[in-house]
């Protein structure tokens, strides 16, 4: 292989880390059912151990920056790969809420946020000069292309085998493929295979390693909450992780069985949004480098909304501050999670929780547009939101 090609080689092998992780991520829609009917525990029983996974999945990361500058890139990514395989093996055992809340929750929801969003942000900055937005958009279409890949198959293994099947599917997969090529292929920089990242019109030094990694990720949150593009940012990442990750990602699939569709339906339906998400992801990270982000970020967040609201009539119903930024939009996935699976213990549908999520979509189209926009000299993409 052309070895000035290698950064392109480290894209694809990220790409599919990532797929594999959005899989783990994905997977609580596929079970919530089978848990449910298996252990008698409610909705919003599990949601909350769901909830728990992604509050902290956002919470670790705008520190897996500082993590792989301390103990670098690959071996977070092994850790990481190791640390969630064992937490989704476990609960093929459990037998009690807390253990679903531990596992899923806490091990496998922590681990994931090392290898989340920021680790895009990480390859992009450290092996491109020019591209950045592309390859990082590239890079965030991996959680609908995991959504993709593995939800019809797992959907299909639970039908079929039992639920069971589908953490030690995932399990397989992460660590009898993507651990052995993440271990002989990823380098931290290009810098250490001789290389300088792609595009550069020059020597690019490697910074030296701080003595408190951790510190700008603490320094960076305590200037951000001073600044109203910070909130407001933040305030709109939010609503996209509480209309996504947290309620369509979560629920969908449990909503499609209460209108009499099978599993492997509602699962299909979420595998076609992902494909056509890795559609517009991609091409959102081409954009970004071309078109102000402030009115791409409007305009998804009002089609997303008004798309949200028709759902339940579509169902036949009667009814470093990047990492920051990114942990808002799971704070709101976190949130919603939960919420959407306690509304539907209460109200007996999720007509509330899907309307209630457009509406909030449509504020957010707003917010975004109210985005002070930086000064081209020191311009960085905004982050795609998942």
């Amino acid at each position: 292989m052309n070895r000035s090609r290698y950064a392109w080689l480290i894209v694809a092998v990220t790409f599919v880390t990532l797929i594999t992780t959005a899989g783990f991520r994905a997977t609580p829609g596929v079970l919530m059912v089978p848990l449910q009917q298996e252990f008698g525990w409610s909705r919003a029983t599990v949601s909350l151990a769901v909830s728990l996974g992604l509050l902290l999945f956002g919470l670790t990361a705008p520190f897996s920056a500082a993590l792989m500058e301390r103990f670098g890139v690959r071996r977070v990514m092994l850790v990481a790969l190791a640390t969630i395989s064992t937490g989704a093996a476990l609960t093929t055992i459990m037998n009690a809420p807390w253990q679903l809340d531990l596992l899923w929750g806490v091990i496998v929801g922590g681990a994931a946020g090392a290898v989340a969003v920021p680790l895009a942000a990480t390859i992009a900055n450290r092996w491109f000069w020019e591209r950045r937005g592309l390859v990082t958009g590239i890079l965030t279409a991996s959680n609908a292309s995991g959504q993709m890949v593995f939800l019809p198959v797992l959907a299909v293994l639970v039908s079929a085998h039992g639920w069971r099947w589908a953490p030690w599917a995932v399990v397989a997969v992460a660590m009898l493929l993507v651990f052995p090529i993440v271990a002989f292929f990823v380098r931290d920089r290009p810098q250490s295979l001789g290389l300088q990242p792609w595009g550069a019109p020059h020597d690019v030094e490697v910074p030296a390693r701080p003595a408190k990694p951790f510190r700008p990720a603490i320094d960076g949150l305590r200037l951000a909450v001073k600044d109203g593009t910070f909130w407001l940012l933040a305030s709109s990442f939010f609503v996209c992780g509480l209309s996504t990750n947290g309620l369509l990602g979560t629920h969908l699939i449990p909503a499609a069985v209460d209108h009499h569709m099978t599993a492997v339906a509602g699962a299909s339906l979420l595998a076609l949004m992902g494909f056509f998400d890795v559609i517009g992801t991609t091409l959102s990270g081409w954009l970004t480098d071309r078109v102000d982000p402030r009115k791409l970020l409007a305009w998804y967040y009002a089609l997303r909304g008004l798309a949200v609201i028709a759902l339940p009539y579509a169902f036949g119903s009667t009814t470093a501050l990047f990492g920051w930024i990114f942990a808002s939009h799971q704070f709101g996935a976190a949130f919603a999670a939960w919420a959407a699976g306690a509304s539907r213990g209460w109200l007996g549908s999720y007509d509330v929780a899907f309307t209630s999520a457009g509406v909030l979509c449509l504020v957010a189209a707003g917010l975004s547009l109210r985005v002070t926009r930086p000064e081209p000299a020191h311009f960085e993409p905004a982050p795609v939101p998942a």
